[in-house]
């Protein structure tokens, strides 16, 4: 493994994000957690140096700008930014409204589209050397759709997109790579407190033989990953010096997709 170093993490008050934070402490990287409630996270293995707590508001520009300030005016640079937040909703595409889908996008697509903007130009012109990794965690869900969570695919779809696209437009010289990381099935919050369902007056009769409960009950008994060993992949794979475009993140490991 190369030396250690400097994390930016979104969404860490569970999931992937927590354990993460967690793994890169205890390997010797420093990091920066951000949450909606910074002082509610808690860590082993902390210390001034190698931790730092920043509250973000990731439907806020100028607040995400602050917490790269804050990292910045702490460690001097940043190496990865992990853009790990992310919500879902669940229910027939018909039964949600315009609001509901965008609310999904602002969360899962734009926030990305708010950090990554940042990060780059952070990696580019503040990183000496310049350089650094861009970790979108999509999912498999951005690879192949599953049914009563279309918002959720599609805002997978998007980072997916938006990222391969990015990619190709960086300079070999500034040394930017970015990857997309595609969870299957772990026992995140994903399914759970993080899962939003359309509301019971939206509920249309033509979709009874779909109830969004039932689907993401059966989804969330198939999630028997360990999210703390996914974290352990996705530390490994911040690690390589020629990390890939893609990654299928399997039960405790990584498998290139391309």
């Amino acid at each position: 493994m190369s030396h250690s170093k400097i994390f930016f993490i979104t969404g860490c008050s569970s999931g992937f994000g927590n354990a993460l934070v967690q793994k890169c402490l205890d390997a010797g990287d420093k990091v920066v957690a951000t949450s909606r409630q910074p002082n509610s996270l808690r860590f082993a293995n902390v210390n001034e140096d190698n931790y730092l707590a920043v509250g973000v508001d990731l439907g806020c520009q100028d607040s995400i700008q602050s917490a790269f300030d804050q990292a910045i005016g702490t460690f001097g640079r940043v190496d990865v930014v992990v853009n790990n937040a992310g919500i879902g909703l669940c229910g027939a595409f018909e039964e949600l409204t315009d609001r509901d889908i965008q609310s999904v996008m602002d969360i899962n697509f734009m926030s990305v589209v708010r950090v990554t903007r940042i990060a780059l130009r952070i990696m580019r012109e503040i990183n000496s050397p310049p350089g650094g990794l861009i970790q979108q965690i999509t999912s498999i869900a951005g690879q192949c759709s599953m049914p009563a969570v279309s918002a959720y695919c599609a805002s997978k779809w998007a980072v997916e997109g938006l990222t391969e696209s990015i990619a190709k437009e960086m300079k070999p010289e500034w040394n930017i790579r970015l990857t997309c990381v595609e969870p299957g099935g772990f026992r995140t919050e994903w399914a759970h407190k993080n899962m939003h369902f359309r509301h019971p007056e939206q509920i249309l009769s033509a979709y009874g033989h779909l109830s969004a409960e039932e689907v993401m009950k059966t989804m969330g008994e198939q999630q028997v990953g360990d999210p703390v060993k996914g974290a352990a992949a996705i530390h490994q794979l911040a690690h390589m010096q020629n990390p890939p475009l893609r990654c299928l993140l399997g039960i405790g490991e990584l498998r290139i997709a391309s």
